[in-house]
């Protein structure tokens, strides 16, 4: 009878662990056990994360917004109403990257929006 070789999937499975842990610091990379523990923290957090980017960008954006919009001598809370009345719809992130990349162009439209 041939001899048999095990280990093939149980090695195949370390092996992947391995291989998520890659950049992970010290013992974390290399040692099985303590990979193993630092994937479920990653998951974890890379999970809840990417729900609290939406809030994290969102934030950005007004603050932005809300900095540009003061030097123009309002506030985001009065432009949004103005906004609202005038039936404007520009989402937050439009309106934060006109006011970093074309500061000229988004003070014109607030002094447009605002006189009207």
């Amino acid at each position: 009878m041939t001899r048999i070789k095990r280990g093939i999937t149980a090695h195949k499975r370390r092996k992947n662990i391995l291989k998520r842990a890659k950049g992970f610091d010290n013992r974390r990379s290399t040692n099985l056990a303590a990979a193993r523990e630092a994937l479920l923290h990653s998951e974890k957090y890379a999970y809840r994360d990417r729900r609290t980017k939406k809030r994290d960008f969102r934030a950005l954006w007004l603050v932005r917004v809300n900095a540009a919009l003061r030097e123009n001598g309002t506030t985001w809370s009065k432009f949004a109403d103005l906004l609202k009345k005038q039936g404007i719809t520009i989402n937050r992130k439009m309106l934060a990257e006109m006011a970093v990349q074309q500061p000229t162009a988004f003070d014109k439209m607030v002094k447009q929006i605002a006189t009207v």
